[in-house]
């Protein structure tokens, strides 16, 4: 880390959806999206939004950083801690909630598609794919029935 701003302060506390959707066969599929930087797989997830509440503004994210909609879960599922770099150059420790969203809508054009690769996974395949220990395991025992 660049500086010491990820060490030694509260998490800062972000919002996250976690796009879901079931195949006619029944399999759950969970769509990871890149970062803008540094390429990883990631869940549509940033800051919250004044006037909206956490599963508003994760809903906002996704249709944002993934290009989809759909419903939005009124709690979330858990929370994950990632290390954020930001603009500054400095490091900041976060903390997301996880909203699920089952998927309705899936565009093929949205705001940051020019920025962002995006990917349909099974649960196992998207947790093996992301950096964050505390992700993959919500990923892994994700279950909406």
């Amino acid at each position: 880390m660049k500086g010491t701003e990820a060490k030694g302060r509260a998490p800062a506390h972000q919002v996250g959806a976690l796009p879901w959707r079931r195949r006619f066969s029944g399999a759950l599929e969970i769509l990871l999206i890149t970062s803008r930087e540094t390429r990883r797989w990631v869940v549509p997830k940033g800051w919250p939004m004044t006037g909206r509440s956490d599963p508003e503004a994760a809903a906002i994210e996704a249709w944002e950083e993934a290009g989809v909609k759909g419903l939005i879960a009124p709690a979330p599922i858990g929370a994950f801690t990632y290390v954020k770099r930001l603009k500054d150059g400095t490091d900041r420790l976060c903390r997301v909630k996880l909203y699920p969203l089952e998927v309705t809508t899936d565009r093929p054009d949205w705001p940051e598609a020019a920025e962002r690769d995006r990917r349909w996974a099974s649960p196992d395949e998207a947790a093996d794919a992301v950096a964050e220990p505390e992700l993959a395991e919500l990923l892994r025992r994700f279950d909406p029935a």
